[in-house]
């Protein structure tokens, strides 16, 4: 495209007209926008949103984002579920052709054009309900997923005593049912073992742990179903509003402030958790614990189960289509190496995952070993295994107290780092949609979501609040999620156009990407991800707890959480086509709302180059330029701006 002679860049502050705002010199912002709530720093590239401060920022809290207590439960409990070892090869061929694939598509997204989940659908408007999409999802999931941090902060304070509570049966919370002695029972006053039951076929009593009635009887006081919600522990709901605080003070300066805290919460759980591993490793029996989850059962590949389990992993680990990734990338400065991050912390994330899982199951050897069980019966899924099965295993090392406020000090910061991904996500959607009302107000923005899903959240710590938890975990982040994504892959690749994309990338990197991420995204992740839904649908169980069955009326919260979400695609795209589209026809209509709007591109004038008209350039007749960018293969928007149709 022609430049003009005169370059808004080569103003000077003396040839600037007073009052002009078209004058501005690009790449530079007015002077109200030199301090927002403190989000800006001399460095800064983009004056008006801010930049992440230190070369580390960035990648740290990807890896704390990504890297959270789904690592340390959800991975290895899908591991034994799976075949062990074997589960490890349809897992990390997920995390190569979907999940490091998206993840790189998002940060470079985010990266070119400088905006939160909502506004970075400029690109194709028709499909901003998308972004409301990532909204929602994240909204949901950080009011429950702070109740997981609060259950963790509990734990950790109530490690401090000469030996952790959940130790004995010897508690007033505790049944005739609690028992710590896995290798037999007293029937008539004589001691029966474990071989001696199986001899005689006599069936075992039930029985239930320690760790397990502190958790079930005492930590969340549970009522027998849904129908008797029962009053607020205000115990836990001390602790929500403690991981509340923690939440809001580190992201009440924006990225300032979450970039720093994320040196230490990003880092920290490692150094733990190599402590736990080595300690575990040494326990006795840890070694039948790490066979059990190398050793592959390699018939079980054969499932499409374990398939589907790996590729959904994939997507609760790494985050795509939350909007926490395009959030985050979208306070870096233009020219960064965005590709080079979206390959270290998707390798970093999947390691640690395998990482954790020697720790946790060389300690779950060591429980098979003590209790005289099998591991099957030792492991625990879902949050049971975090709650129930680890800390039962802690209760029996020496320094007991010790490894138990390391291990839920290390959970703690775990879930801060994915909370702070996913809030930001939040606030950012909101803040970009509306600058001029609430980025100077931005620590008052989060202050209020802060509030208010503190309030939301404390129906989930009443006595069937465990209930509700796992309603809006079971249905918010599947299917929801996974239409997103696949919405995701369909705009960039096809609609916008994959070539249009690779374009904006070599703007960005000064390099063009290799031929196998274009592969992936017209093709392969698509595919993928169009699996996992179908994977879903057809393995769909309705939500339980253990063994309590949901009354219908659960089952309808739990489809509303998800449609509450989905329903945002079709209905921002009807609100679109009725109030921005134009042309005759509707075919004609529903082009124009598929294209860019004219302000799409780079926040910033200096880096509009190419089809990209700087916003602060006078606006010119459209008719010449048209003649002009058409020439060219480009279309033109009626303020001169330049766009293409999608090119593959």
């Amino acid at each position: 495209m022609e430049k003009t002679e005169q370059k808004p860049n080569q103003s000077t502050p003396e040839s600037k007209p007073a009052g002009d705002p078209s004058k501005e010199p690009a790449g530079e912002m007015k002077g109200d926008f030199k301090k927002v709530d403190g989000v800006n720093s001399e460095g800064d590239e983009n004056k008006e949103r801010g930049n992440w401060t230190g070369k580390l920022d960035f990648m740290l809290s990807l890896i704390g984002y990504a890297v959270g207590i789904g690592n340390i439960w959800r991975f290895p409990s899908l591991c034994y579920r799976n075949g062990g070892g074997a589960f490890l090869i349809p897992y990390l061929l997920a995390m190569i052709i979907c999940g490091m694939t998206l993840f790189f598509m998002e940060v470079a997204w985010g990266q070119f054009c400088s905006q939160g989940p909502i506004t970075a659908w400029k690109l194709c408007p028709a499909f901003k309900g998308a972004g409301y999409a990532m909204v929602v999802i994240s909204f949901i999931t950080t009011i429950y997923y702070n109740i997981i941090i609060a259950y963790t902060a509990f734990y950790f304070f109530a490690s401090f005593g000469s030996t952790v509570p959940w130790a004995d049966c010897n508690n007033p919370w505790n049944t005739p049912l609690c028992s710590s002695n896995y290798n037999g029972t007293v029937i008539n006053g004589t001691w029966i073992n474990r071989t001696m039951m199986y001899d005689l076929n006599i069936t075992e009593p039930a029985r239930v742990s320690p760790a397990e009635e502190y958790f079930t009887n005492y930590v969340l006081n549970m009522s027998d179903g849904m129908e008797n919600m029962g009053t607020i522990q205000w115990k836990l709901a001390l602790c929500l509003l403690f991981s509340w605080v923690v939440v809001f003070l580190c992201l009440m300066k924006g990225v300032k402030s979450s970039g720093r805290v994320v040196y230490f919460t990003a880092t920290f759980p490692y150094v733990i958790l190599f402590i736990l591993m080595i300690r575990g490793v040494t326990l006795p029996g840890a070694g039948k614990g790490l066979k059990f989850f190398l050793i592959p059962q390699w018939d079980l590949l054969l499932k499409p189960k374990v398939w589907g389990d790996a590729f959904s992993q994939i997507f609760y680990s790494l985050g795509p289509a939350w909007g926490g990734l395009l959030t985050m990338a979208s306070y870096n400065r233009f020219h960064h190496n965005a590709l080079l991050d979206s390959i270290i912390v998707p390798l970093v994330n999947s390691g640690t995952s395998i990482f954790g899982g020697l720790a946790i199951f060389s300690v779950v050897g060591f429980m098979s070993e003590d209790l005289g069980v099998p591991i099957s019966d030792v492991v625990k899924s879902g949050p049971g295994l975090a709650f129930v099965a680890y800390p039962e295993a802690l209760a029996r090392i020496p320094l007991a107290p010790f490894w138990s406020i390391l291990f839920f000090f290390m959970l703690f910061t775990l879930g801060l780092d994915s909370q702070f991904g996913m809030v930001e996500g939040v606030c950012s959607a909101f803040i970009d949609t509306f600058p001029g009302l609430l980025r100077k107000r931005k620590t008052w923005f989060i202050l209020g979501l802060s509030i208010a899903e503190f309030l939301l959240g404390l129906p989930m710590i009443t006595n069937g609040g465990i209930y509700l938890f796992t309603v809006l975990d079971w249905y918010t982040g599947t299917i929801s999620l996974f239409v997103v994504a696949l919405c995701e892959c369909v705009v960039i690749s096809w609609i916008y156009g994959v070539g249009n994309f690779y374009d904006d990338i070599e703007m960005m990197l000064k390099k063009t990407p290799s031929l196998y991420w274009k592969i992936c995204w017209l093709f392969i992740t698509p595919f993928s991800i169009f699996f996992i839904i179908l994977m879903t649908y057809i393995d769909y169980v309705p939500v339980y707890y253990g063994d309590y069955v949901y009354p219908p009326a659960g089952e309808i919260i739990g489809w509303l959480s998800a449609s509450a979400s989905l329903v945002m695609i079709p209905l921002w795209m009807i609100l679109e086509f009725l109030t921005h589209s134009t042309g005759d026809g509707f075919v004609e209509r529903v082009k124009s709302i598929m294209r860019p709007t004219e302000d799409w591109g780079p926040a910033l004038d200096q880096y509009r180059t190419g089809r990209y008209r700087p916003l602060n350039e006078p606006k010119f007749s459209p008719i010449p330029m048209e003649s002009k960018a058409e020439s060219n293969g480009y279309h033109v928007h009626s303020n001169g701006a330049a766009y293409v149709d999608a090119k593959v």
